[in-house]
């Protein structure tokens, strides 16, 4: 392969990208530094990443907020996380007994 930029030829080698196990293939030119990486390789590094993101988890207490209703309170984490203002509307939806899923505007679509 050669390079897009001074048309000298790419140097493979086998790089580590943080967070990754597996090496990546890079294409690096010697003469004017330009670099590229293999796709194959550098989707897989993505996907092994993407893997081991955790999304934001809380324990939280429902709380009795009168007669026969309960609540919740967001934590400020949730809150900053998210973005969140008083007064937006979520929906709700209850897809089996162990979820509950909270869905918010989509606030980027509000805006134009």
């Amino acid at each position: 392969m050669k390079c897009p930029k001074c048309n000298h030829n790419f140097k493979e080698v086998e790089v580590r990208i943080q967070d990754a196990d597996s090496l990546v293939t890079s294409y690096q030119c010697a003469n004017c530094g330009y670099f590229e990486f293999e796709e194959n390789s550098m989707s897989k590094a993505i996907k092994e990443i993407k893997a081991k993101e955790t999304p934001l988890k809380i324990r939280q207490r429902i709380i009795k907020l009168s007669h026969d209703r309960l609540g919740m309170y967001f934590s400020k984490d949730i809150i900053r996380s998210l973005d969140l203002k008083g007064g937006e509307e979520i929906d709700i939806r209850v897809p089996d007994r162990k979820h509950i899923v909270v869905e918010l505007e989509n606030k980027e679509a509000k805006k134009s």
